[in-house]
């Protein structure tokens, strides 16, 4: 038997949105460096006072949503 069938539907939900979640980070944090050119940039955008509740929240909602559909995908859907 698949070893995603086994387990409970929390479980791979949260391990394909934890593995998302630090996978986007990088990819995200990387290309707005290689964008904007400076490191102190992608500082201001992403992690300003104001603008870090944003960036957190999107990659924690595009986590959340991987992690149901990956989850939902492997428990319910492949054989």
């Amino acid at each position: 038997m698949n070893q995603y069938k086994k387990a409970t539907f929390l479980h791979l939900t949260l391990r394909f949105g934890a593995a998302f979640l630090v996978l986007f980070s990088i990819v995200k944090i990387g290309l707005k460096i290689l964008r904007s050119g400076s490191f102190n940039q992608m500082i201001t955008d992403y992690f300003g006072p104001e603008t870090w509740y944003r960036f957190v929240g999107q990659l924690l909602l595009a986590s959340l949503f991987y992690g149901l559909f990956m989850a939902g995908y492997y428990k319910f859907i492949k054989k």
